[in-house]
């Protein structure tokens, strides 16, 4: 929890992203179904974050290395690099470790994670929030084809319990409740993962050429 309000994303969405992308605090974007807007992106507050790191028994901070890619999503070597930045300067003496992503997603990817923090994208290439909740914070069970992508191994059973309930619910109204309910602890109360931002897509064209953009890219 302490973590999150040491990230500056408004700096890094100004500075590093040339303004292509904009403060995330939740799963997916406005617009998308299942988006939760009570979850605004964290706001910088570094003084805040030393205290929860204090309050927690970590007045001297600790040390943490967080690994991720270097060729895979927009300036993401760079973002890997200012969010280590800015855990520093709160205590967390951070190393970074960016590699390509054929390096990394190995290590990722095994049953017993080898990687303490990790950064990471997703694309919500279905438009609501299932896929992207079912994938990064439903308890691994591969059997069942839940948490594919939850590298954190985070387990909530009554976030499961919501998800299974979500993905067998047909009325809209009451599916997409659970959803931002899913978020609610998920992230709210649980930090399962921190948010960052959410990319924006550029299109080059042309005048005589038509294109209906997709938002899976």
């Amino acid at each position: 929890h302490a973590l999150s309000p040491a990230i500056d994303r408004n700096a890094i969405v100004d500075r590093i992203m040339q303004k292509q992308a904009y403060p995330a605090g939740g799963f997916v974007p406005e617009g998308f179904f299942g988006h939760n807007p009570k979850l605004a992106p964290d706001a910088y507050k570094p003084d805040e974050a030393k205290k929860m790191l204090a309050d927690a028994g970590y007045p001297n901070g600790f040390n943490l290395t967080i690994h991720g890619p270097n060729d895979r999503f927009l300036n993401d070597g760079r973002v890997l690099q200012a969010v280590g930045g800015m855990f520093s300067r709160i205590g967390v003496q951070t190393k970074v470790e960016a590699m390509p992503l054929t390096a990394f997603l190995g290590p990722a990817s095994h049953p017993n994670y080898a990687y303490s923090m990790i950064l990471l994208g997703w694309n919500t290439n279905t438009g609501e929030a299932s896929s992207t909740i079912r994938g990064l914070v439903a308890t691994v069970d591969r059997d069942k084809g839940m948490g594919p992508s939850n590298r954190g191994r985070y387990s909530n059973p009554a976030v499961d319990a919501l998800i299974a309930k979500a993905m067998s619910t047909i009325d809209a109204t009451n599916r997409e409740a659970m959803l931002r309910e899913i978020a609610d602890v998920a992230i709210g109360k649980d930090q399962a993962i921190l948010p960052l931002y959410y990319e924006v897509t550029v299109w080059a064209m042309r005048r005589d050429l038509a294109y209906a953009a997709r938002s899976d890219q």
